[in-house]
């Protein structure tokens, strides 16, 4: 099954690639996608991008290598920057919900409020405090005592790091329920407390147009929310001595790959604006490469849309 797991997963990857580079082109290339949310989720783009290749490229080589092994600085690095990456996404869907909390909220200041250079400075400030975190984690499992050298992992995680440490690593866990719970879950429960805000407006609605754009605005960021916090939460968020290897594994495969698989698809078939700038964006490939979609092409294109 190694070749066929491989071709899954390698197809995978590809479209996640893919995928998140459409938009971080669109967002960042389109004059009418020149907004806070948009700028978001191009930063939700990269992390994605860099969340599968840190992890997928090298679980790939190994499925078609005989010699598996990874050096321990390679691991050291490669958990450094899962980590940070990791980390990172959960911030980001914490800025994209408040800045739909002020624009269904509060929307005739959300101009005053949500600014590109406020997006900006949140992005560095959550670049600065999930690579100190990340730093501290990878320094504590340096000096770890390991009683072998298999990691039961597709690539170096906390969780099957800690299980191969020869005693148990309570300053690690100690870390990982109180200044991990810090970092990481706390952006979940801003995130709950800005939805929950938004649900006490949109039940005040009396407008069920008003409801509906609400509701559509805010769908695709839940989904990507749960689908982040729940690997999350099951994948770290509790006791070594709970932890299922085998089970994990199957996490973290939906983690790395399909959840950045599935984000560009989530944001582009439930966003009108994001179509618009597909649409336009092929239109203008097309008269660069000098031919022109058939008028039945864009009556069918602007009835999708």
């Amino acid at each position: 099954m190694q070749p066929v797991i491989f071709g899954i997963v390698l197809a995978m990857y590809l479209v996640a690639l893919m995928g998140n580079a459409l938009l971080v082109i669109v967002a960042l290339s389109d004059s009418k996608l020149q907004t806070p949310m948009y700028f978001l989720l191009s930063q939700l783009s990269f992390i994605d991008i860099f969340l599968t290749t840190i992890t997928v490229p090298q679980m790939l080589v190994h499925m078609l290598s005989v010699n598996r092994t990874i050096s321990f600085n390679c691991c050291m690095i490669q958990l450094l920057f899962f980590m940070a990456v990791g980390s990172m996404e959960g911030h980001l869907l914490a800025a994209m919900a408040y800045d739909r909390y002020v624009a269904i909220c509060d929307p005739l200041r959300y101009s005053a409020i949500i600014s590109r250079r406020l997006c900006l400075r949140i992005t560095l400030t959550s670049w600065v405090v999930v690579c100190l975190n990340s730093l501290l984690y990878s320094v504590l499992v340096t000096h770890l005592t390991f009683c072998g050298n298999q990691v039961t992992h597709f690539f170096c995680d906390i969780t099957p790091l800690l299980k191969l440490s020869c005693t148990r690593p309570v300053v690690n866990e100690m870390l990982i329920f109180t200044e991990g719970v810090a970092v990481v879950v706390s952006p979940f429960f801003f995130i709950l407390s800005s939805y929950a805000r938004i649900g006490v407006a949109i039940a005040c609605m009396h407008s069920i147009a008003a409801l509906h754009k609400a509701l559509s605005t805010c769908s695709s960021h839940i989904l990507v929310v749960l689908l982040l916090y729940g690997s999350v939460i099951h994948m770290y968020l509790r006791p070594s001595s709970t932890y299922d290897l085998d089970q994990d594994h199957q996490v973290a495969i939906f983690y790395t790959v399909v959840t950045p698989m599935l984000n560009p698809l989530i944001y582009s078939l439930r966003n009108q604006e994001v179509k618009g700038a597909l649409w336009r964006l092929f239109r203008k490939l097309c008269i660069s490469g000098n031919f022109q979609p058939s008028s039945q092409a864009n009556r069918d294109w602007q009835h999708i849309s």
